[in-house]
């Protein structure tokens, strides 16, 4: 179920700026200094980028992958990676 975003009224948004103002240990960034936080469009660029690959596998390990939910590609990646510590890929 999706949650309504309830906005906070003009007294309200005013009364939390107020609060905000009077702490000085913590006090509200300016707007330049809101800026330098904005986020960048896309993913970060990772260090070692995954290459695209189509392969065909057995829909039993596939499946078996799939069924350990969320991520299940990250760890058929790192199972692949387990038995190259151990084989030669040649």
């Amino acid at each position: 179920m999706k949650q309504k975003l309830i906005r906070p009224t003009d007294a309200e948004n005013a009364a939390i700026t107020a609060a905000a103002l009077s702490d000085p240990d913590n006090m509200p960034l300016a707007n330049d200094e809101l800026a330098q936080f904005k986020r960048l469009p896309g993913r970060p660029r990772a260090e070692s980028p995954k290459v695209f690959t189509g392969i065909r596998l057995d829909a039993d390990v596939v499946d078996a992958f799939r069924a350990s939910g969320k991520g299940w590609q990250t760890r058929m990646n790192d199972a692949l990676r387990d038995w190259l510590k151990t084989h030669s890929p040649v």
